[in-house]
């Protein structure tokens, strides 16, 4: 009996997928063997194992030729996998982050560093400041900002702390809240547990829906989690990703307030990055004490046309209102206007300490 032709096609483009996809696995393989070669040259020659400028190109290519066709969020998921798997036959990256595991900067540094990477769980952001200058691991991450709860003083703080690390990359990623919980219903549901940030985003929804719970804070959503597994009655608000990781049942979704919810990740490192075309600069300086003292700091970006995304206050701690400024800027360090502009803040600020050129983050 004759198939109809529509079947035909069916198992004709099947065929064709299947002949892609070992296609693509004989091209990993060689992907592979060619990235063990690059390695015993780094190795050989005692050069850095992992150049994240290299890395930032071959997406920035890949997005530039496939010019919409393939999901680009997708695009660069894969690839950062693929990258992650080779980097990892050469040497493991080792990337301390700000834990427990299912935080969402463990979220942040796997969308990042991807699968392949060894993660070292540390217990505060000073720990991984430390780590990351005593060269136990390749890279940090920690939190900075998020766009509703604002500024992470703690890791500003610490770039006062702290001289011989620099800020290598920055990782944005959406914040989804969910309700996690050994329970399968609302209703049973008294106490709920969360960091102070997390309950802050969902205070709209908990009002709403658990009117009665007791809402205890924690240090982290992922200790949330794991105190939801001691009692039945209780709940943790948490990324979908804790859900998995403690086998807790997703009592509710996207429960924050503001659904355009982002927290800005910073990637902390020892070495310094060359331009890469799309690069911000972040650094910090004191002014002196004197009347026009932050006008005449900012001034010198103003002539230089070098624009300022953003401008922080911290306390200096030398002594009572005397104050450290943070800005992010556009642009690297080495390039013309930004120069100018930073040697022209040294003669007027008391201090001025540049954190890191890196690529910003790649949006898609």
């Amino acid at each position: 009996m004759l198939q109809p032709r529509g079947e035909n096609k069916l198992e004709e483009y099947r065929k064709r997928i299947d002949e892609i996809d070992e296609t693509i696995l004989e091209l990993l393989i060689e992907r592979a063997n060619l990235a063990k070669k690059i390695g015993e040259i780094k190795k050989l020659k005692g050069l850095t194992f992992h150049v994240p400028e290299r890395e930032r190109e071959i997406l920035e290519r890949l997005l530039e030729k496939n010019k919409g066709h393939f999901p680009e969020p997708a695009l660069v998921r894969i690839f950062r996998e693929i990258i992650s798997a080779c980097l990892s036959l050469e040497k493991p990256l080792r990337v301390g982050y700000l834990g427990p595991k299912a935080t969402f900067t463990h979220q942040a540094a796997l969308h990042h560093f991807g699968i392949s990477a060894k993660y070292v769980s540390l217990p505060t952001i000073k720990d991984v400041f430390e780590e990351v200058e005593r060269e136990n691991v390749d890279y940090g991450v920690v939190p900075v900002e998020n766009t509703i709860e604002g500024i992470v003083n703690h890791t500003l703080d610490m770039f006062l702390k702290t001289e011989n690390v620099k800020i290598v990359g920055e990782i944005v990623i959406p914040i989804s809240q969910y309700l996690l919980s050994l329970a399968t219903d609302l209703s049973q549901i008294k106490k709920v547990y969360s960091h102070p940030h997390a309950l802050a985003q969902t205070r709209q929804w908990l009002d709403k829906h658990l009117p009665h719970a007791q809402r205890i804070e924690v240090e982290s959503t992922a200790k949330a989690a794991e105190m939801a597994l001691e009692d039945e009655h209780s709940a943790a608000i948490a990324s979908e990703a804790a859900a998995r990781v403690y086998n807790l049942n997703i009592l509710a979704k996207n429960i924050q307030e503001n659904l355009n919810n982002y927290t800005r990740f910073l990637i902390i490192g020892k070495r310094e990055l060359r331009k890469t075309g799309k690069d911000k600069t972040t650094l910090l300086f004191a002014v002196k004490d004197e009347v026009g003292a932050l006008y005449k700091a900012l001034e010198p970006f103003y002539k230089n046309r070098v624009n300022l995304t953003k401008i922080e206050s911290r306390p200096s701690r030398e002594k009572s209102w005397d104050y450290v400024f943070f800005v992010d800027l556009e642009g690297h360090k080495d390039d013309p206007p930004v120069k100018r502009a930073i040697e022209e803040l040294k003669e007027r600020a008391k201090l001025v300490r540049v954190l890191g050129s890196y690529p910003s983050a790649l949006r898609v």
